[in-house]
């Protein structure tokens, strides 16, 4: 059964948090259409590590092209925890921040013990804004912070 792109009876801040769930489900279940629900537009920015290596995704096209098109075969666990929201009553953006965890593995290779993977923590720094044709909070921009990594990095190449 196909996750709903939203949910009711959220409290504003869990709503905030909600558009960050539905981009890592999307990527862990490869459902294109709660992938998409989670962004604001065309118009929005990825930001994949902090250093000079860094990634930059400046539009929701590229963004499907190399994460969601690449990822989302994968088998792959998405998680995030200790989520801070900043957000003022009223207002229509907000700013969250979250530890993560990622894992990566080959398609139809998760289950091997031995297998390659690939296991990113770090965090994520979220700008959100309230959709104001449908009141759903949605990134805007989502910059990775990568504290470490452990495995097979070229699995994501």
């Amino acid at each position: 059964m196909a996750s709903p792109y939203f949910l009711s009876g959220l409290t504003t801040r869990e709503a905030i948090i909600d558009a960050m769930t539905r981009v890592l489900v999307a990527l862990d279940e490869g459902d294109a259409g709660l992938f998409d629900s989670a962004w604001a537009g065309d118009d929005v920015y990825v930001q994949i590590g902090t250093d000079d290596n860094k990634k930059v995704f400046p539009s929701l096209a590229l963004v499907r092209k190399v994460v969601f098109d690449r990822v989302a075969l994968m088998d792959t666990t998405h998680s995030f925890t200790t989520p801070r929201v900043y957000y003022e009553e009223g207002s229509d953006t907000a700013r969250m921040t979250a530890v993560s965890l990622a894992q990566h593995c080959p398609e139809g290779r998760g289950k091997e013990p031995d297998g390659p993977k690939y296991l990113v923590g770090g965090q994520y720094n979220v700008d959100l804004v309230r959709d104001s044709a449908d009141g759903v909070w949605k990134i805007k921009k989502w910059v990775i912070k990568i504290n470490w990594a452990q495995g097979d990095a070229s699995i994501l190449a």
